[in-house]
């Protein structure tokens, strides 16, 4: 496996802060929702971005090698 640098590591959390944000936003907005269409919507679009999180996290609990 690449080793990644200290910063690359920072990189891969900030992205994964993101990604939950993003998703805590989007449950949110879906719980504000009266249109099912709309509310279902945003649930899958958080769904997606929850995934991204365990990707995103996957990754980076198998990064154990550090520059």
């Amino acid at each position: 496996m690449t080793e990644l640098t200290m910063k690359e590591l920072a990189f891969i959390e900030d992205e994964i802060r993101a990604e939950a944000i993003t998703a805590k936003t989007l449950n949110w907005c879906a719980t504000q929702c009266e249109d099912e269409t709309l509310k279902n919507i945003l649930e899958t679009m958080a769904e997606k971005h929850q995934l991204k999180i365990a990707d995103l996290s996957q990754y980076f609990n198998r990064t154990q090698n550090i520059q």
